[in-house]
């Protein structure tokens, strides 16, 4: 915050790197400490400040409604405050309770029936909101109602809603609203609305495969490109986590081939959503692309690398990644990606992490942690700080305690792949930033009993606690204060001393003379050999020192449920601690919810006590409060300072 300029596109970067950092946490202190520095945004800034606390609060069911009251619409006169915060809001709520609607979609149906009496920025948040609330719900009456804010034709409202119709049909394979979209994106004369349906009509089409061929070969012989970039994610949708050979060699060709650089863009960045499961091979694949004269090419490489390699660390795919950093053409827009892309791979990794091979990639992490705070503190291009900020709040996502994932076991998930496809569409509009919270899954094992409640239980994790403990706090340096050299002595003064010396001399007050030494002479006096013996042996010192650690660190951890386990931690942990009083139904470890069976019958459970979240992380360095006093307000028991040093 501190570091940048008051630059628009900066302000809003440093508030969505913020959300992203308090994922899922309802920690929102820094918004509200800096309350002043917040109302510098303005208009659509305003939006995608009001939606971050959505992200901030994801999954909060119980008080969305609390939190976001002072910028929720009022029904009775929308827009009183600011059309910008209140349709923001509504957007938060979408976020909070994606694919959890229950009453808040009735909420958010309720705004969007309004129509044409509603502003078209409070539109744009309540078809988002709603379009994920009600995700993958294939409900014909929200379709509909959404379909009738489209048809308004107005470019804000009207994209946000054919977004929404294909976040409701989103996986159906629905043939009447996939032809109906389609044939309205070719009457609309707005192209954010044509590139609202083609992206709506790829959500229609997830997870089909073979049965999306058809729609996906009349998406792909359209004339115009946003319907052609559309047709990229519908082939990214439908074979997401496949491998599809026919896929990935169709993407390939319109990579290299197509005259639109949109569309290049998007083949090319689909590749990541198709090959999801199989990240060492992506590297492999794209790395002569990444050497591509095209700087779109570049881009979409460096986000597919990201979608592909999330969370794993891979070598291969930082190294391609540390390449387009260092841009030959200083593309900012592909450092941009370059920067996000390095942040989603590096998620969780710290200074002594290895990757999936093996290989150790410490020095890399920290590199990189260092790269991003050089460049937004720089002198840089703002699209490449951005990418920097942004980065810096995905490489710490949820307080360090999420990753993003695309699949568990081999099955898709949906929500987080759809994050993902929206998250990418922030080149032509940022409030999408919002959806990668959609992608952020939490890294730990909850150990459950029948009652589904948490009981104290120990699990082992067979490596060393350094490996993936959390990354280092990022130190704040405090400014040196500047020494005041001495006053300028000015000739007049100078002269005044010489005359009141004088004049203390004639009348005899002058002070006996104090004997003048001269300056003792310096010489090269050897030091002792003691004290030189030591100072060479201090460095020798700190060394076996780390050394040492080494040593004593031990070669496992005992973890207490709940746990944070990384995503690469989870092939060292055991349930061999507490095997004599609880079982899992699993023998293999899982992220997540793990059930166990209590095999002392007879034994009462202890379970773990839980805390309520806050709005603000605990103040280790706040003062304890006053001891109780009675205050006496008679004068003349105050004392008063007695010389202006004391005051």
């Amino acid at each position: 915050k501190n570091s940048l300029d008051k630059s628009s596109i900066l302000h809003n970067a440093t508030i969505v790197s913020n959300s992203f950092m308090h994922a899922g946490t309802c920690v929102d202190r820094f918004l509200r400490d800096n309350l002043e520095w917040l109302s510098q945004a303005t208009n659509w800034a305003k939006f995608t400040a009001t939606a971050s606390m959505g992200v901030i609060h994801k999954g909060d069911y119980k008080r969305s409604r609390e939190v976001l009251a002072p910028y929720l619409p009022k029904m009775e006169n929308p827009g009183a405050t600011s059309v910008y915060s209140e349709g923001g809001a509504l957007y938060a709520l979408g976020l909070i309770h994606s694919s959890h609607g229950g009453e808040m979609t009735d909420y958010l149906t309720n705004w969007v029936e309004k129509e044409a009496d509603l502003d078209h920025n409070i539109m744009h948040g309540a078809c988002l909101g709603l379009g994920l609330t009600a995700m993958a719900s294939e409900r014909d009456d929200l379709f509909e109602k959404l379909s009738g804010v489209c048809y308004l034709d107005n470019a804000v409202s009207a994209e946000a809603a054919a977004i929404a119709m294909g976040l409701v049909m989103l996986g159906s394979g629905n043939d009447s609203a996939f032809d109906e979209m389609h044939a309205y994106a070719h009457e609309t004369p707005h192209e954010k609305v044509i590139r609202g349906l083609s992206l709506g009509m790829a959500l229609i089409m997830y997870g089909r495969e073979e049965g999306a061929d058809v729609s996906i070969e009349k998406m792909l012989n359209d004339k115009d490109p946003i319907i052609r970039y559309g047709a990229m994610y519908a082939i990214g949708m439908a074979y997401c986590g496949t491998g599809n050979n026919n896929a990935v060699q169709k993407l390939l060709k319109i990579g290299v081939s197509d005259v639109s650089d949109d569309v290049r863009r998007a083949a090319v960045m689909n590749l990541g959503f198709v090959l999801c499961k199989t990240p060492k091979q992506v590297p492999r694949l794209l790395n002569l692309l990444a050497k591509s004269y095209n700087p779109h090419v570049r881009y979409g490489v460096a986000m597919a690398l990201g979608i592909a390699c999330a969370g794993t660390g891979l070598k291969d795919a930082v190294d391609i990644l540390e390449e387009l950093v260092n841009d030959e053409d200083e593309v900012d827009y592909v450092q941009q990606g370059a920067y996000m892309a390095l942040a989603m791979v590096l998620m969780q990794l710290n200074e002594k992490s290895v990757d999936e091979n093996g290989e150790k990639m410490g020095e890399k992490t920290k590199q990189t942690r260092d790269t991003f705070e050089k460049v937004y503190k720089g002198r840089n291009l703002i699209m490449k700080k951005m990418g920097a900020v942004v980065a810096s709040g995905i490489i710490d996502a949820g307080g360090r305690n999420v990753t993003i994932s695309m699949h568990k076991n081999g099955h898709n998930k949906m929500r987080n792949i759809v994050g993902l496809m929206m998250f990418t569409q922030y080149w032509f509009w940022y409030p999408y930033l919002h959806f990668l919270s959609l992608a952020f899954e939490p890294t730990a094992i909850i150990g459950l009993n029948k009652d589904l409640k948490m009981p104290e239980f120990k699990f082992k994790s067979n490596a060393p606690p350094s490996l993936f403990a959390y990354p280092e706090k990022v130190q704040t340096k405090e400014k040196e204060k500047k020494k005041i050299g001495p006053a300028a002595a000015l000739s007049i003064t100078k002269k005044k001393q010489r005359e009141e010396k004088r004049k203390k001399n004639e009348s005899g007050e002058v002070s006996p003379l104090t004997p003048f030494t001269p300056n003792t002479a310096i010489t090269d006096t050897p030091l002792p050999a003691s004290t030189v013996k030591h100072s060479r042996d201090e460095g020798k010192m700190e060394d076996v020192d780390q050394e040492k650690k080494k040593k004593d660190e031990p070669e496992f951890e005992i973890l207490e449920n709940p746990a944070r386990v990384t995503l690469m931690q989870l092939k060292h942990i055991t349930f061999d601690v507490d095997e004599d009083r609880y079982q899992p139904l699993k023998k293999r470890p899982e992220l997540g919810f793990t059930l166990l069976k209590h095999l002392k019958a007879g034994e009462t459970e202890k379970l773990v006590e839980l805390k309520e979240s806050s709005s603000g992380a605990i103040d280790e360095n706040e003062p304890a409060p006053p001891e109780t006093f009675e205050w006496d307000d008679r004068e003349e028991d105050l004392e008063l300072p007695t010389s202006t040093t004391e005051a």
